[in-house]
């Protein structure tokens, strides 16, 4: 559905104005069911357990603590696939500043690896919380020498160690570490999390706040939607999501946003926010804390980013934000109603689960209140018209032929044709299933372009027809979500477990020329999905044949796969093409430096990528640190652990597809 942009401008509406705006139309305001209450009470998340009470000050802030800060990153925030799960602290833009232990506690856990947190830090508190702080460039004292120690007696870099209370104290202040950009980070900053014994991520912010950091601006408003979320119900006198962007800025004084005109709807719908939020002094766009919905003075709906479970919550933030939109139209909405397959605990909802049903002649004044972590607040108000549909037939001139196109919503078939006749009324889509046919009538005509819905849990049809024009329907199954299900073509196997899906999938599949296309990518996967492809002839090479995911500009990456006879299978994270390549190229790597400063080497592989790593120096094991977003292998000087970087090496190099490299070189 397109924007709709740039209301007229006229004289705004406020809270106060809303009930004499109801008189004055000759209508009263819709009720939403229940008493009024100051805060929600229906169908609260169930308790999280009991957590322990944290007084303001408990946690010391671990970058420059006492002297101004900056967050590069909120608790909550938005990112792709998962929720940022604490704060991001800047680090002046360099690595290598102090990183303090926040609280009295004992190092739990040390993990040294290229990606993700990088190199990462745990602390376990008396009170049985964990700060964590990732993208460390080095750890610091005795819990790093016996990670050393221990890299050495496995040969490895790459490890994960957890220690009992009574190895590694520390105390509120040590310096435990160094900040770095290890990892996934894209900048040099600390990340830092707490965590309740559960491996909740909690906010930091919740306990009092810093000092550190200060925030006086209020979340912005970029846009927002109200969405029909059934067949009978339409925004605007449509099907689909309706984006409303505020053209005028912010009221004065708190007064927040407010849309000038009223909205016409009716039957269930659902409200959607895009907005951000700043810090004093920085200008990059963070996550809100909590946005709450009241209708007509009557709580619908509440969620406070205060507490996310890891992993597995982590990934939820594809069914609380609209992932498709955000796909396909490049806005990212957050959901003002629990969606299916949305099991968080972070809402706090009445019966619909934050879903409006407007009723015909009924007016409903809605304020949504936009907050971060610091109490700062930006409220927008807008007013929905219940307004029953009556079908109409508008047409356009530039609509010279007729055409055929549809989509999926849910569980509806949204079929539109481009209608050229001059009727009163758009013709009839008929929808084919074998030696069945079914006629239905326009839901709605707009500027000729007739839509026409229907409820695909009645059956998927094979084909549909408009006029002259037929097209076929290409999704193969109904998929539900909760449960095993496999799919099975002559081209590949699809095996559902119980936790793949956030809700019902319509799955499309093909397969031409050596690529199987594995449904949509803008339809996101909860946990992983084992995908299996089965090649038309016979594969000669399969230890070094793996899976592929390719994209249309020609990008791949590699997946990976086990072979069961001709068939290979693999676990997937994300819909969309894939292709099987053979890599029969070794790895490669080039010295950069040599000499007291250590030893250096640029990586590299065509296809799979780098598996496994080994330096030799004089037939010794020399360790070495790995960063695959730089392809860099390195000595560290603080190494003091393995031989001399003198006399004849050798680098060994293994890519996932087996290939195997040496790299001879005098140090």
């Amino acid at each position: 559905m397109p924007d709709v942009l740039n209301a007229p401008s006229r004289r705004l509406l406020s809270v106060a104005l809303l009930p004499l705006l109801l008189l004055v139309l000759g209508l009263q305001p819709a009720s939403c069911g229940g008493q009024e209450t100051d805060s929600l009470s229906q169908n609260p998340p169930p308790p999280a357990g009991p957590r322990p009470a944290v007084p303001d000050g408990y946690f010391l802030f671990p970058i420059k603590p006492g002297k101004p800060n900056f967050l590069t990153g909120s608790m909550g925030e938005l990112r792709p696939n998962h929720f940022h799960g604490g704060l991001d602290i800047k680090t002046d833009g360099r690595v290598d500043l102090p990183v303090y232990a926040a609280a009295d506690g004992y190092v739990s856990r040390l993990k040294q690896s290229s990606y993700g947190y990088g190199n990462v830090l745990y602390i376990t508190h008396p009170n049985g919380l964990t700060t964590v702080y990732g993208h460390l460039n080095h750890f610091k004292g005795a819990p790093a020498d016996e990670l050393l120690r221990q890299q050495y007696a496995k040969q490895t870099y790459e490890l994960e160690l957890f220690f009992d209370k009574n190895q590694f104290p520390v105390k509120r202040g040590d310096v435990v570490a160094l900040s770095g950009n290890t990892g996934g980070s894209a900048g040099p900053h600390l990340h830092w999390e707490v965590r309740d014994a559960k491996d909740n991520q909690l906010n930091p912010l919740q306990f009092g706040g810093f000092p550190e950091i200060q925030d006086h601006v209020a979340p912005q408003l970029q846009a927002f939607a109200v969405e029909a979320l059934g067949i009978e119900a339409r925004v605007l006198g449509k099907f689909g999501k309706s984006v409303f962007v505020p053209k005028a800025p912010a009221l004065p004084n708190g007064g927040g946003n407010v849309w000038a005109d009223t909205i016409p709807a009716f039957g269930t719908v659902g409200f959607l926010v895009q907005a951000f939020d700043r810090f004093d002094g920085a200008w990059n766009k963070n996550g809100l804390q909590r946005v709450e919905v009241r209708v007509n003075g009557t709580p619908i709906y509440k969620h406070v980013v205060d507490d996310i479970p890891f992993p597995e919550g982590s990934r939820q933030i594809n069914r609380h934000t609209d992932y498709e939109w955000r796909f396909t139209q490049g806005r990212l909405f957050e959901k003002l109603f629990v969606d299916d397959g949305n099991d968080l605990t972070m809402y706090t909802t009445g019966p619909g689960k934050g879903r409006l049903q407007v009723e015909d002649g009924k007016l409903y004044a809605v304020e949504v209140l936009l907050a971060d972590s610091y109490g700062n607040t930006t409220p927008l108000r807008f007013v929905l018209r219940g307004q029953q549909p009556v079908y109409t037939k508008t047409r356009s001139a530039l609509v010279k032929k007729p055409d055929l196109r549809y989509e999926i919503s849910r569980n509806l078939l949204v079929a539109t044709a481009a209608d050229t006749d001059t009727a009163a009324t758009s013709g009839p889509l008929t929808l084919f299933k074998g030696n069945r046919r079914l006629t239905l009538r326009p839901s709605y005509t707009v500027l000729s372009a007739a839509t026409y819905l229907y409820d695909l849990r009645a059956g998927l049809p094979d084909s549909m027809q408009f006029g002259g024009i037929t097209k076929r329907f290409d999704r193969q199954a109904l998929i539900p979500s909760g449960r095993d299900f496999t799919f099975t073509t002559s081209h590949l196997q699809l095996n559902f477990g119980r936790a793949t899906l956030f809700d019902t999938l319509y799955v499309q599949t093909g397969y031409k020329a050596g690529i199987w296309t594995v449904h949509l990518p803008r339809t996101p996967l909860y946990q992983p999905l084992r995908l299996t492809l089965k090649p038309e002839t016979e594969v000669a090479d399969q230890a070094r044949t793996a899976i592929y995911s390719v994209t249309a500009n020609g990008g791949r990456a590699y997946v990976g796969g086990k072979w069961d006879g001709n068939a290979i299978s693999a676990p997937i994270k994300a819909f969309g093409q894939f292709k099987l390549y053979t890599d029969v190229t070794p790895p490669s790597a080039r010295l950069l430096r040599k000499g007291p400063a250590g030893v250096a080497f640029k990586v590299g592989d065509d296809m799979s990528g780098l598996a496994s790593y080994k330096l030799e120096v004089n037939g010794q094991f020399h360790l070495l640190r790995f960063e695959h977003k730089n392809a860099l292998l390195f000595s560290e000087s603080t190494d003091k652990v393995g031989p001399p970087l003198r006399g004849p090496a050798t680098l060994y190099l293994r890519d996932q597809a087996g290939n195997e490299a040496a790299i001879h070189v005098v140090l």
